[in-house]
């Protein structure tokens, strides 16, 4: 008989609706389709792919995942069948590394939100998991999306707090504010990309957005600015510290980097609640080399838009994530759901541009605000050093002490510090510093509220078993440590992923990894430690029984090996048989 026909390999759209063909046998694992014979049902999924330039391991993995989903819901709406196309295609990329195209982009493409992105991975979730990966890269990207969002939203409100819109003197009135306004949000966000590792770190990256602002601040001519600001600039103006002459170095500026330039930032923490001290640091460790590296200088006043914002796109499209300038364009793939966004730009008493008083909801950056000056009152009458109270306590052991405490905490700073800046960039380093500080202060201030209580009551001043205990200490120090590291998270009342503290890369159990800390010894310690400090808030006592919760849920049984719960619970069987009841 003659040879059947050789068939010319095609690429031919199969019908809409997926087959739930039976799976193919474990054991054989199916080769990668050819280049020509790819499965892809639908032209118009083919026309997506190729926008992305997503390539063929990707489309090919994409389109297995849709028709699981497919098999699951039976018929997917025409309208809905691009968005799910979108998830299937980032899934995908993200799992085989090969990301071809930026978030933004891709939610461009879909013409969705990031809100509505986010719905529907978790609806697709439900029907066909998702990775690990994936679903650690969508919460770094909701994590960093909110944080953006926050910091935009207060960004505004403070512009209109600083810019007069129509100033009187007619040279000053040809300086645009929305010129400035973009100049200032795509500087900060460059500065806020390449100093912090850990960008979604509300409280340092509004600590640099307010040095920026400081910084512009200083430029304008005081026509264009409202009070206070515009009487500072006007004095600094006066003593010929703000700006300097295009033709003079630039290091006469940074010679003039003293007290006096630092009064708009002055102005601004005040305005702000913001701890002046830690601003000046991230000021002058990490905004002021921030300008070295990318050739800004004063002299040659307001840097070019074009030429910042060409900077900002190179970290975008490396980082392929949110395309953060689209904020100033109220662009539709950053916005919140409406619900959403009236939590955020909560009403006020007075003035609108103010954020809520007392009684009324707060925005992200004020609650953030309000937490650290909690916590800076529990310790502003705190020492770096053993109180004399606490001294006496050591002096009464039989084996003193304290040397032994002394350097564990100068050892454990050092450990602190080093990992701190690992974590969120080596120009934040003095910022890991204070915060041990902190850390510190509370550590000793609990330490001796435990000691009084015990000693009234047990009636004993001889403390020498328990301070001599190098685990208590460590422990107690976490627990301090992790108090602080928590309070400068990111609390807020509303969250794509609902949460009170902001997961980072410094989250709960930073700490005890670092400190090389076995969790359930952390847990010993956390219930005395919040009887011992009545001063904590509510959502710090939420957050220290939510790592209790935690350390006993799993991160206490990593340690303990399978053989030896194996044997404990041969033990109980055994007690069980011959006393008729389990151990007490």
């Amino acid at each position: 008989p003659p040879p059947p026909p050789v068939m010319a390999p095609t690429r031919v759209p199969r019908k809409a609706e997926a087959t739930c063909s039976a799976p193919a046998s474990a054991d054989a694992a199916p080769s990668p389709p050819a280049p020509d014979r790819l499965p892809f049902a639908e032209t118009d999924f083919v026309a997506l792919c190729d926008v992305l330039r997503v390539p063929d391991s990707v489309r090919v993995t994409a389109w297995q995942s849709y028709e699981k989903v497919l098999c699951t819901r039976g018929t997917v709406e025409d309208h809905l069948k691009k968005e799910l196309w979108g998830i299937c295609i980032f899934a995908a990329a993200a799992d085989l590394d090969e990301m071809t195209f930026t978030f933004t982009e891709l939610l461009k493409c879909l013409s969705i939100s990031i809100c509505r992105f986010i719905d529907l991975i978790e609806e697709k979730d439900r029907i066909d998991t998702i990775s690990t990966k994936v679903d650690s890269i969508i919460l770094r990207l909701k994590t960093k999306y909110d944080v953006l969002f926050a910091l935009y939203q207060k960004f505004e409100r403070t512009w209109g707090q600083i810019y007069v819109e129509q100033p009187s003197d007619q040279n000053s009135s040809e300086l645009s504010s929305s010129l400035v306004l973009k100049l200032c949000w795509i500087t900060f966000l460059l500065a806020k990309g390449k100093v912090l590792q850990i960008e979604d770190d509300l409280v340092i990256s509004f600590q640099l957005l307010l040095c920026v602002l400081d910084y512009f601040i200083k430029l304008l001519p005081p026509a264009v600015l409202k009070e206070p600001y515009k009487s500072t600039v006007s004095a600094l103006s006066a003593n010929g510290s703000a700006r300097t002459p295009r033709r003079q170095n630039r290091s006469i500026r940074a010679s003039k980097q003293t007290d006096t330039d630092t009064k708009v930032i002055e102005e601004l923490c005040k305005e702000h609640d913001c701890n002046l001290d830690e601003v000046k640091n991230v000021y002058f460790t990490s905004f002021i080399p921030f300008l070295n590296s990318v050739g800004i200088t004063a002299s040659s006043g307001l840097p070019e838009v074009e030429s910042i914002s060409s900077k900002y796109e190179e970290m975008y499209l490396r980082n392929k994530d949110i395309d953060a300038r689209l904020f100033l364009e109220k662009d539709e793939t950053l916005q919140y759901r409406t619900e959403c966004l009236q939590l955020e730009r909560t009403p006020t008493k007075n003035n609108p541009n103010e954020d809520s008083p007392g009684g009324f909801p707060q925005t992200p950056v004020r609650t953030a605000m309000n937490t650290i000056q909690q916590l800076m009152m529990i310790l502003n009458s705190a020492s770096d050093e053993p109180s004399d109270n606490l001294m006496s306590y050591f002096n009464n052991c039989t084996a003193n002490p304290t040397q032994d405490i002394l350097k564990r905490v100068e050892n454990l700073g050092c450990v602190f510090r080093e990992r701190f800046a690992e974590a969120v960039g080596q120009g934040c380093i003095e910022i890991g510093s204070q915060r041990y500080r902190l850390g510190v202060r509370l550590y000793y201030r609990v330490m001796e509220s435990i000691l009084k209580s015990e000693e009234k009551r047990l009636s004993i001043h001889n403390f020498s078993k328990l301070l001599n205990n190098n685990i208590f200490h460590l422990s107690l120090l976490a627990c301090a440590l992790e108090v602080v590291t928590a309070t400068y998270g990111t609390p807020r009342n509303t969250s794509l992923n609902d949460r009170t503290i902001m997961e980072t890369d410094l989250s709960f159990p930073w700490i005890i990894r670092i400190f090389d800390l076995k969790a359930f010894d952390l847990y010993k310690v956390i219930e005395s430690f919040i009887k011992a400090e009545p001063n904590l808030t509510r959502e710090m006592i939420k957050h220290l029984e939510c790592c209790e919760h935690r350390i006993m849920e799993s991160l206490a049984w990593q340690s303990v090996s399978f053989e030896y719960i194996r044997m404990s619970c041969l033990l109980v069987c055994l007690y069980k048989c011959r006393f008729g009841k389990f151990p007490e």
